[in-house]
């Protein structure tokens, strides 16, 4: 990821959609605290305010494997 023209190690977005969410896929057991700080540190870094997290390991996508995070 770039901020100011400087390259930021350790950073990775999965998906930027139209330069207003940022979008992070995981298969994970569960969405834990951690994935929320993941994708408010790239909101901070990008200066965008709403980000979603997916998670592809569920029944139901849309009941349990979502979460919207905003800063």
């Amino acid at each position: 990821m770039f901020y100011n023209g400087k390259e930021i190690p350790g950073q990775r977005l999965d998906l930027m959609i139209e330069k207003v969410v940022i979008a992070e896929c995981k298969v994970t057991e569960a969405i834990v605290p951690v994935h929320t700080r993941q994708v408010k540190s790239y909101l901070k870094t990008t200066g965008l305010r709403l980000g979603l997290i997916f998670n592809f390991n569920v029944d139901v996508l849309m009941r349990q494997g979502f979460k919207r995070v905003v800063l």
